[in-house]
């Protein structure tokens, strides 16, 4: 299974800039989306239905032009959970999972710490989240935890770990908490295949940042330690310029 995640900071305003087009040639068989700011009847679904995504899956922030994921696929799920059953989380759109054979599929998009309030809800948020998972795995262990987590791990994930070590999303505590997802019972995919620096899926739109690479790692493929020898492949997508994120690529051996 070759699964996309994308934050495309606004679907509607991804369209625009040839969000389809590029999707038909990437063809990943499951697309997670977040920061989709967008309700499903603001769309026209036959677009991607066009493009081969016949089954799509939305689940919108209550606040209309905010957060929000989606799930497109190009196989019927047996099942789609929206959002966790945790209000906190559930009010702002910030999980789906789909779970297909032998197989789940969660987009989840981590709220940033924009400012003490928000920080704070970051931090429940992260407790929370990792509660819920490491109960889901009992009855799910064979998930696959795609999206913007808002976190760089380690000092390679961003482009320059001194000047930033007191910003969050590299907070001493934020990455710290990224380890315990780990440790948990999760594989950052990416770093199988890739121990080198200067690899970003996020750069401000300020300052020239992405033409100079100064970017942050926020996106993973997190994949539980059962699929472990059934990951063949995963990278960063860095060509694909729809939003401020670019997407990753993971791919599970299903068979």
């Amino acid at each position: 299974m070759k699964i996309i995640s994308y934050n495309v900071n606004g679907i509607r305003a991804a369209l625009k800039k040839g969000f389809i087009e590029w999707l038909t040639q990437a063809d990943p068989d499951v697309i997670c989306l977040q920061e989709i700011k967008a309700q499903e009847d603001q769309l026209d679904l036959s677009l991607f239905h066009e493009a081969g995504y016949k089954y799509c899956y939305w689940y919108s922030a209550q606040k209309k032009g905010y957060s929000g994921v989606a799930i497109l696929s190009k196989t019927e799920p047996n099942h789609i959970e929206y959002g966790t059953g945790i209000e906190h989380m559930d009010f702002e759109g910030r999980n789906i999972r789909a779970d297909f054979d032998g197989i789940s599929v969660m987009s989840m998009y981590l709220p940033s710490g924009t400012n003490a309030a928000r920080l704070e809800h970051k931090f429940m948020y992260m407790d929370d989240i990792l509660g819920y998972l490491t109960e889901l795995r009992n009855e799910t262990p064979n998930l696959v935890v795609c999206g913007d987590y808002n976190i760089c791990h380690e000092a390679i994930d961003i482009h320059d770990p001194v000047r930033l070590k007191n910003v969050s999303g590299f907070l001493p505590e934020e990455r710290a908490w990224l380890s315990k997802f780990i440790d948990s019972g999760f594989i950052d995919s990416f770093r199988v295949f890739n121990q080198e620096p200067h690899h970003y899926s996020w750069w401000s739109y300020r300052a020239n940042a992405r033409a100079n690479n100064k970017g942050w790692r926020l996106d993973y493929g997190m994949v539980t330690e059962p699929l472990k020898d059934q990951i063949s492949r995963a990278t960063i997508l860095p060509e694909a310029k729809h939003s401020d994120h670019c997407p990753i690529l993971v791919e599970v051996d299903t068979n």
